[in-house]
């Protein structure tokens, strides 16, 4: 293999870059966007609940249930022993007329099945109204 020095224009280093397979890219994912951004903005019409802090109505016939963070279920300061007796309790204060709310208050470090223990336990027992207790974040004032 011989190099000859003839064409010497033709032998130099091409030290551009070759943009042309960039631009095809960039046109595809372009046209990638653009089909995909209508589908993704289209959702179904829906009024969603607004936020709003309610301070806790303490009533004496309300029914405060607590689940510490190993897991025990205390009516009120009382420690239950399990789950039945929780229900049977529960079902003497559903027969009550106004029936009292149920407001469950959680360690927040308690596992998720602790806490749908004692709403699974206020179904069976046909409370009708249960409600969570939660602090405000840091920072957020009360109406």
């Amino acid at each position: 293999m011989s190099i000859s020095s003839g064409d010497s224009e033709e032998e130099a280093l091409n030290s551009s870059i070759n943009t042309t397979p960039l631009v095809d890219v960039m046109l595809v994912l372009l046209i990638i966007f653009l089909i995909t951004i209508p589908v993704v903005t289209q959702s179904i019409k829906l009024e969603l609940p607004k936020e709003k802090n309610v301070p806790t109505q303490t009533k004496p016939e309300n029914i405060v249930l607590a689940v510490s963070r190993a897991g025990e279920i205390y009516w009120g300061v009382e420690r239950l022993p399990d789950a039945e007796v929780l229900v049977n309790r529960l079902k003497a204060a559903a027969v009550r007329q106004p029936q009292p709310e149920v407001h469950i208050r959680g360690d927040a470090q308690v596992r998720y099945e602790a806490v749908g223990r004692l709403v699974a336990a206020c179904q069976r027992a046909g409370i009708h109204k249960v409600g969570f207790i939660t602090e405000p974040p840091a920072g957020i004032n009360t109406p």
